[in-house]
């Protein structure tokens, strides 16, 4: 009988943003599924503060201070690795940010920063590891998108515009790459609890408004978001590739 292996046991894992939020929950799941994780993001304080749990796991924890919107950044880490004698066998795209400016109010600044951050360093770290899986033959990508790339929500148009194409991206890359042996999938989120929604979630209204459109009445907690970066990152889902999967409580299947 066939059981399909959620293991992630001798795997390497990079993640970026990786020192907070859903990017810190999701390394160190992966962790406890297994994987060794190098870590990336701007503040080192915040990635020691991730590798010292995942240490404690018996897993490797590599710590690269890394901006990921410079492609040097990039070479850096992918150089690193191979230094190193090791091998990518996941890249989680999670980094990202919001700035919640009204249509009319977007500056340019904000438009460019959003844009780098949430999309095009998803880009270019999925080239550059890209690259790598295609001389192994193998690997997993997955995106972290949202749900606003998928349904029109009240504000954030810049956001919603970045995590749209992320999903798009996700399907390109998926039949470019899939004569490689590359799967890429994406993750669409709706609220969970992360040190940038931490504000939002204190005003009442606000999140009555979310429960309102969400079947499952509740906002998300970090720790559910593993178990489908761990499934898309195992062998269990060798045969996916270009899906987005949307762990949003029921929010996009509702009808009003």
């Amino acid at each position: 009988m066939f059981v399909p292996s959620f293991s992630l046991k001798g795997k390497l894992a990079v993640v970026t943003g990786a020192g907070r939020g859903i990017g810190r929950a999701l390394s160190i799941g992966l962790a406890e599924s297994g994987s060794d994780v190098v870590l990336l993001s701007r503040t080192r304080e915040d990635l020691e503060e991730t590798a010292g749990v995942i240490e404690k796991l018996g897993r490797k924890a590599h710590i690269l201070p890394t901006d990921v919107t410079s492609r040097d950044d990039i070479n850096r880490v992918i150089a690193y690795i191979e230094s190193n004698g090791l091998s990518i066998d996941i890249l989680i795209n999670n980094a990202g940010m919001n700035i919640r400016s009204a249509a009319l109010s977007v500056t340019d600044d904000e438009w460019q920063k959003i844009m780098d951050t949430n999309l095009k360093s998803a880009f270019m770290m999925s080239q550059e590891v890209g690259r790598h899986m295609k001389e192994r033959g193998r690997g997993k990508i997955i995106n972290i998108a949202s749900v606003a790339g998928h349904v029109a929500l009240r504000t954030g148009v810049v956001y919603a515009s970045t995590k749209a194409a992320m999903i798009q991206m996700t399907k390109v890359l998926a039949m470019e790459w899939g004569k490689h042996n590359i799967n890429v999938n994406s993750i669409g989120p709706w609220y969970f609890k992360t040190p940038l929604t931490k504000e939002l979630l204190q005003n009442e209204e606000y999140v009555n408004d979310i429960l309102a459109v969400t079947p499952l009445k509740r906002i998300g907690e970090l720790e559910e978001l593993v178990g489908p970066a761990v499934f898309l990152s195992s062998d269990a889902s060798n045969y996916i590739t270009g899906q987005t999967l949307f762990v949003d409580g029921g929010m996009t299947i509702n009808g009003f």
